[in-house]
This record gives structure tokens, C-alpha cells and sequence, in this order.
């Protein structure tokens, strides 16, 4: 299980810091966009929170687990709240993977991958996305952003 202790102490530093970067935001900022078809913020913070658990759910189940979650939230309050709730879901449902299905073979977007693999790669989506993050906090005027990985 050091496997998964491992992708989940790495994961959490990174999740840490969507938690400290929700604190830059104000429920006017939900809303914004860097472009039209652009995700708007709080779209953004959803898929993020939204999709390690996917991930998740994926191994778990051997197979495509669409997200679930709600798709509009109204004040970074109720964001915040949110995403806690799913950081403790996930990191649960991360914990509770067996070897047997971190190894297991699973298929997502056409590829066929060893579960930890895929969960690997969803920490990297993540990434990703927290990088766009930190992008849309400068276009609003942010100047105060946490480090891009916890520390603590």
C-alpha cells in the first residue's frame, strides 16, 4: 500500500493549494471567463475537484465512472464547502484501493493503463488545471498567490 500512501501524500500537497487559491476568489469572480468558450471559474474548480474522484471511481470499478456533482454553485463559500467535501471523499476513496486494483488493466479515453497509472495521470490533470487556476486568479487582479505545492 506504500503505492498509494505515496500518490496520495503527492496529490494532497497539490490539493492543499486549490484549497489556499479558493481564498484569492470573491463570489464575483465566480462567474469570469478569460475568453467566451473558456470554462468560467467556478466551472473550473468543479472539474478539478470533481475529476480525481473520477479517477478514483474509474479503478475502483474497472471501468468508466462518469463524475458526479452538482454543476452550478452560487457563492465561493458554498465552492469552498464543496471541495473539501470531495477532497475527503476522494482521498477515502483513494485510500481504500487494493493492490490488486492499482494494477488491474482499466481503459479510459481509449487507453488501457495499470490503475495506478491512470490515477497518476489524473495528478497530473489536476495540475494542469490548477495551473490554469493560478492564470485566471493574475487576469483578476490577484497578487497574492499561494506557492504552486504545499509545503506543510
Amino acid at each position: 500500500m506504500a503505492r498509494i500512501n505515496e500518490l496520495v501524500s503527492g496529490w494532497m500537497r497539490h490539493r492543499k493549494v486549490l484549497h489556499e487559491l479558493l481564498d484569492t476568489f470573491e463570489d464575483q469572480h465566480l462567474s469570469y471567463k478569460p475568453w467566451e468558450e473558456a470554462m468560467s471559474l467556478s466551472g473550473l474548480v468543479l472539474h478539478i475537484s470533481g475529476a480525481m474522484e473520477m479517477f478514483a471511481d474509474t479503478v475502483k470499478n474497472g471501468e468508466f465512472t462518469p463524475p458526479t456533482g452538482p454543476s452550478k454553485i452560487e457563492t465561493i463559500s458554498e465552492l469552498k464547502a464543496l471541495v473539501e467535501t470531495q477532497t475527503n471523499q476522494t482521498k477515502s476513496k483513494l485510500e481504500s484501493l487494493t493492490e490488486d486494483q492499482l494494477a488491474a488493466i482499466v481503459e479510459f479515453a481509449g487507453m488501457k493503463m495499470p490503475g495506478l497509472v491512470l490515477l497518476e495521470s489524473g495528478k497530473d490533470h489536476e495540475i494542469h488545471h490548477k495551473g490554469q487556476l493560478f492564470t485566471y486568479a493574475r487576469l483578476l487582479g490577484v497578487e497574492s498567490l499561494p506557492f504552486f505545492v504545499s509545503r506543510s
